[in-house]
């Protein structure tokens, strides 16, 4: 089962632009991957490391998914210390590796991974709302998820919209008076508007002051939020444990955080509770159990980052289905309202979510994905080894 024909594809969908990895091998098995930078800058960035990491694998054998990696690890030199755009490629390579491997095996990859703790995970909704003026449309606009089914929803309090109508997060260097005015206008509306039994995620990007932040999770005291995320960037872990001896709310960190060692430093802080790996992006499956196992002996919880494409979502259902601590996961499920959206695959997770907010854990071989090949078709960026 040696690695022959490798395929790179950088989906672009308005502002959503994931990159596809796919392995074929010389007995006709293929399989998918995703680097998960899809937002944001270092898509074509990811695609090029992705090109020079292919040529190292070419005529591997695909089974060999831990002696691949840990080679690239080693041989990249820039992987050490962490980075987006070398962990993304890691992620990409090592996910379709896995996808091969359980096709091969005719078993879901979490099967592979020593079998599925549960049966379906909750889910939690983001991306539900573009209103961004009006503080009562701004709240409003839970009802669509609610009326979906989802009973956690995530949203951005400081988030604002430029001239053009895109989509900005919170800049400290951004937030005034009437910003911070407003971002606390939201969530007390938000609160109101769902009632007492829905949980409430708050995502700060790591972009509020240290003075500001204090003071707006002093106005979330009585407001019963699940878990404030990302409250400071991720590199201040001083910062971290200084805002968790001051409140006690949650808090969630790890989108922008890389491989164990990574997360090692957070968890060490002792400030965090809900670490949040991005499979696509954390180093692949293997390295998101890992990270997994080890917030566990720190007693946090695992909520996986993620935003991509649908695949993404697909692989971090197969990782909530091997680890004992996940919390919930994280979905878009209006991603497709975008003209300009590009679905991958054929069989969406987010078009199988129940009405209770849940996914059912795949059953399917691999990472239970059906790509879409006419979609992807026009994507393809780079062919190595045909």
């Amino acid at each position: 089962m040696k690695i022959s024909t490798i395929r790179i594809y950088r989906i672009e969908g308005g502002g959503l632009r994931p990159v596809l990895f796919e392995i074929e091998t010389d007995d006709g098995v293929s399989g998918f991957g995703e680097a998960g930078v899809a937002y944001g800058y270092g898509a074509p960035a990811v695609a090029g490391m992705l090109q020079d990491m292919a040529a190292q694998i070419i005529g591997r054998n695909a089974s060999e998914i831990r002696m691949i990696w840990q080679d690239l690890y080693d041989q990249s030199f820039w992987a050490k210390g962490g980075g987006a755009v070398t962990f993304a490629a890691l992620s990409a390579i090592e996910l379709a590796l896995w996808d091969i491997k359980g096709k091969a095996a005719n078993m879901p990859v979490h099967e592979l991974l020593g079998g599925a703790m549960r049966s379906q995970i909750k889910l939690y909704a983001n991306g539900w709302n573009h209103e961004h003026d009006d503080v009562v449309n701004w709240a409003k606009a839970a009802a669509r998820p609610l009326a979906d089914g989802f009973r956690s929803l995530k949203s951005y309090p400081f988030a604002h919209e430029l001239p053009d109508g895109t989509f900005r997060h919170v800049s400290a260097r951004a937030v005034d008076d009437g910003r911070f005015k407003r971002a606390v206008d939201r969530v007390k509306a938000l609160r109101a508007e769902v009632g007492p039994d829905i949980e409430l995620m708050l995502d700060l990007s790591g972009g509020v002051a240290d003075d500001q932040l204090i003071r707006f999770l002093d106005t979330c005291r009585d407001l019963d939020i699940t878990w404030i995320e990302e409250p400071l960037d991720p590199f201040n872990l001083a910062g971290l444990s200084r805002v968790a001896s001051r409140h006690a709310i949650p808090i969630a960190v790890g989108e922008r955080v890389y491989g164990r060692a990574g997360f090692r430093n957070v968890l060490d802080t002792g400030a965090v509770s809900i670490v949040m790996p991005d499979i696509a992006n954390c180093g692949g499956m293997l390295e998101a159990v890992q990270i997994a196992g080890l917030a566990e002996t720190y007693n946090a919880r695992v909520s996986p980052h993620n935003c991509a494409s649908s695949l993404c979502s697909a692989a971090s259902l197969s990782l909530c289905a091997a680890i004992p601590n996940a919390m919930n996961l994280e979905v878009y499920p209006y991603f497709s309202d975008a003209n300009t959206y590009v679905q991958v695959l054929e069989n969406p997770p987010e078009q199988a979510i129940g009405r209770d907010g849940t996914l059912q854990v795949n059953t399917m071989p691999g990472l239970g994905i059906a790509v879409d090949q006419k979609a992807i078709a026009p994507f393809l960026s780079h062919t190595i080894g045909a």
